[in-house]
């Protein structure tokens, strides 16, 4: 397991074979923004890319941002400039435009249409050329951890693949910048509930938590559907650190790719019978919704219901969806 930010240095092997060492060791630019390293004997972090003799992997560590490097004690590399920005303008220009998006979205009536029905779209945030570069993904076996075929295990049919790290630009910019407006309506849900549970402000101090508890093993994920394919009514839960709200984005063109393969919401409340939620989502849609419960005013008081989501059968064609899942997994 590969650690962020503890001063002792990460074993040897267990380094090399994480997948940024391999980005590392190839100078990746594409990988610069998604994850930054340090180096124990110099004391100094870098992106990726830093043309600088590579250090022996026993002395070398993974952060997720700048900051989280500088609290862990390092100092930014003067060749690589870590903290400028990346020398690849086309990608730095997409990923800021996606985080762009975000902030720009209306965030009043997301988090009242969350409170109110669990679910929330999140209109046009990836453009066309956004969602087949993401698609297009799918084969390729040097971006992702693990593929799961659904009907192996009783999941339903079709199958996914979780990303691996460093996660592509455009994933990472849109799970920290999600997750930044997120958080609020996540504390606000548990402070109604009684939970004690509160989410820092940013994501990666939050992937740091999940990562001390031994949940290191990045969760976004990319679905793929075909004719007769559906998914089971489900929950992404992966360790005792949960995020309360992830997000999905429709990357195929209802009608035109595909056909049926609607998101499926189920809402379970106490002593009364499950309600249901389709979501109509258009390419390039995305949908936040609760992962587990989420607190309801009642005639006593506010209580919890408990949230299940699902895809129903494709009747025809090839549907692509991409999951931001906020926690990571054991």
């Amino acid at each position: 397991m590969s650690r962020f930010v503890s001063s002792a240095a990460a074993p040897a092997v267990e380094t090399t074979t994480d997948p940024r060492w391999i980005a590392i060791a190839n100078r990746d630019a594409t990988a610069d923004g998604s994850f930054y390293y340090s180096v124990e004997t110099t004391g100094v972090y870098c992106r990726p890319s830093c043309p600088a003799r590579h250090a022996r992997p026993e002395h070398v560590q993974f952060h997720l941002t700048c900051e989280q490097a500088e609290r862990a004690g390092f100092r930014p590399c003067k060749r690589c400039k870590p903290r400028s920005p990346a020398r690849d303008a086309t990608q730095t220009a997409s990923t800021d435009s996606v985080a762009a998006h975000v902030d720009a979205l209306d965030w009043v009536s997301i988090a009242a249409s969350l409170n109110e029905y669990g679910n929330a779209v999140l209109p046009s945030l990836l453009t066309a050329s956004e969602c087949e570069a993401l698609a297009r993904m799918y084969p390729d076996d040097r971006v992702f951890r693990s593929r799961v075929v659904m009907g192996r295990h009783g999941f339903g049919q079709g199958e996914y693949r979780y990303f691996s790290y460093p996660l592509p630009a455009i994933v990472q910019a849109l799970r920290t910048t999600l997750y930044t407006h997120l958080a609020p309506v996540a504390n606000a849900w548990n402070e109604s509930m009684n939970v004690d549970v509160r989410y820092p402000d940013d994501h990666a101090s939050f992937t740091e938590r999940c990562h001390g508890a031994g949940q290191s093993r990045p969760t976004p994920l990319l679905l793929q559907y075909r004719a007769g394919d559906f998914n089971c009514l489900h929950q992404d839960l992966y360790g005792e650190h949960v995020f309360p709200i992830q997000v999905a984005f429709l990357l195929s063109s209802p009608s035109t790719d595909f056909s049926g393969g609607e998101f499926v919401l189920t809402e379970q409340r106490p002593r009364m019978q499950s309600r249901v939620e389709v979501v109509p989502l258009h390419l390039g849609d995305g949908v936040a919704f609760a992962v587990h419960t989420r607190p309801v005013p009642g005639t006593r008081g506010i209580y919890r219901v408990n949230m299940r989501h699902g895809v129903s059968r494709l009747r025809s064609g090839t549907r692509h969806t991409m999951g931001i899942i906020f926690h990571d997994s054991k």
